[in-house]
């Protein structure tokens, strides 16, 4: 076994898993900050219970968040010595910035926002949250910073060995982050609106199933109570289910829409700073005009050369050119195209380098794991269409004020919330995996002795066997596995217990989450 594709494996699984959390917390955290915003400004109750209610389900993403996200800068330094020493002056200065935000704005202000409740000023406690959410985004923004400059090093040269950073405004400002931040948030808001539409939708079809709410002749609901089941559930409570619902779906759309825009640039410089990456995404194997929607053939590219017995089924002429170009006629250039251009500026094999250890003098494969690239840029795509599509079809359903009753419909609302968790997994993956075999891709623009990038291959500490880098990968795949059984049962439980779950007192009985269990209601 290979260190190095089991060091990738262990990172993969744990950023993977990590980054689920990622974006409901930045979507969320901010949804919670403008329901609070506006039960500050109304006074409205089913403000603040839809404030309480999606701010412990906040709370509990977040403390996964950072439990998980954690590890990542362990690994850093026990899997990726020689990847911390090459890239340590310049992750530097984003890195110490997110920590600052996270660790410390955060924190800090989330723990006033938990204890703060009826103890500090309404303005005040307002404001924590605000503070707090809006760290995650801009926290975000800085862990982009460092990502973006691992797939388009600019401001550094190459020294002694390391890439030091010359111009920090050009690390900051990398075209690339700037494209990739408005794309990741509005990835981030798709998953926290559908996550607010599918539970919402839930629990007003348990206020259907129940005969709460039903509805007249024209299909119109009549809202209705029902406080001797243990539960309030009032037409407060019906006011929160509707409000949220609709606002997920709103929310949803909105940021589809983004994400698409967003997306489109990101594409364009990717066919400008990482060709091959898009040129595998699309099994584009010969230059061409023409979007592939279907492609058969083996995807493989281990050991592969070029990628002639991949046939298109479909494709749609000229889209691919207006991806890269915004025209529908210039040609693209394909995977047997760009791999002698590769070979000729960075070797065909690498390096005869102690650094590489048993690799050195492996012939390069600058092809991307095709199977990879291409399904999931359109799992990405598919997903995220999926996620706004029901978000449409779930505003004109509630048009009238509720939703149908019927179990089906209910559990594809519930289990729709998966879709934007899928997009945007299958985009990050796509991304980082697309961009191998470098670990810090290679600036096209740059010329000469002095090009900034690293292959994966050099990457990985050299002093950690297979079998430790093996035992790790299981005892973290092990404990993550034990964090996604506790967050599920949490969310579980919170969830199935309604608004009296983060506001006991609303409860009748015992039943669900009180104030004798919850670890949390002395803060609500």
């Amino acid at each position: 076994m290979d260190p190095l594709d089991i060091a990738r494996w262990q990172f993969g699984i744990t950023t993977v898993y990590h980054f689920l959390m990622v974006p409901l917390t930045i979507g969320l955290g901010v949804l919670v900050a403008s329901l609070q915003t506006a039960w500050h400004v109304t006074g409205r109750e089913q403000y603040l219970r839809m404030t309480k209610f999606w701010g412990k389900l906040f709370l509990i993403n977040f403390i996964m968040g950072v439990a998980t996200g954690i590890v990542q800068e362990f690994q850093f330094g026990m899997a990726w010595s020689e990847y911390s020493r090459f890239v340590g002056d310049v992750f530097g200065a984003p890195l110490a910035m997110e920590a600052l935000l996270a660790f410390f704005v955060e924190s800090t202000f989330l723990g006033l926002w938990i204890f703060g409740w009826q103890r500090l000023p309404k303005a005040v406690h307002l404001a924590c949250i605000w503070c707090a959410s809006l760290a995650t985004v801009v926290s975000a923004y800085f862990i982009l910073v460092a990502n973006s400059w691992m797939q388009h090093p600019v401001g550094t040269e190459i020294i002694d060995g390391r890439a030091v950073m010359t111009d920090a405004w050009a690390v900051f400002t990398n075209n690339t982050a700037l494209v990739t931040f408005p794309h990741t948030i509005f990835g981030a808001f798709a998953v926290a609106g559908a996550f607010l539409l599918g539970i919402a939708w839930f629990h007003l079809y348990k206020r259907r199933a129940a005969g709460i709410d039903t509805v007249d002749e024209a299909g119109r609901v009549v809202v209705g109570e029902d406080t001797d089941r243990g539960r309030n559930r009032d037409r407060t409570d019906y006011l929160v289910w509707i409000t949220s619902l609709r606002l997920g779906a709103v929310v949803a759309l909105v940021s589809f829409i983004g994400v698409a825009f967003s997306g489109h640039a990101q594409a364009q410089l990717m066919f400008e700073q990482q060709p091959m990456k898009m040129a595998a995404a699309e099994a584009a194997c010969h230059d061409g005009t023409g979007f592939s929607v279907l492609s058969i053939g083996d995807l493989s590219s281990d050991g592969a050369t070029t990628c002639d017995d991949i046939v298109g089924v479909y494709e749609i002429p000229g889209l691919l050119s207006f991806l890269a170009n915004e025209d529908f006629t210039t040609e693209v250039k394909g995977v047997n195209t760009l791999l002698p251009e590769y070979q000729e500026k960075y070797g065909t094999h690498l390096p005869d380098d102690p650094m590489y250890g048993e690799r050195a003098g492996q012939e390069i494969n600058y092809l991307p794991l095709m199977e990879v690239t291409y399904w999931g840029f359109r799992a990405m795509i598919t997903f995220g269409g999926l996620a706004a599509f029901a978000a449409a079809v779930a505003l004109w359903i509630v048009r009238k004020g509720t939703v149908p009753r019927v179990r089906w419909l209910s559990r594809l609302a519930v289990f729709g919330i998966l879709a934007p968790f899928a997009a945007n997994s299958a985009g990050w993956i796509f991304t980082e995996m697309g961009r191998q075999p470098f670990v810090v891709a290679p600036n096209p623009t740059f010329d000469g002795v002095d090009q900034v990038f690293m292959f994966t291959a050099a990457a990985v500490s050299p002093g950690v066997g297979a079998g430790e880098m093996l035992f790790s990968l299981i005892a973290l795949t092990s404990v993550y596995a034990v964090l996604l059984v506790v967050e599920v049962v949490l969310l579980f439980r919170y969830v199935g217990g309604g608004v009296g779950s983060a506001m006991p007192e609303l409860n009748d009985t015992d039943d669900g989450p009180g104030e004798d269990d919850d670890v949390l209601a002395f803060a609500y």
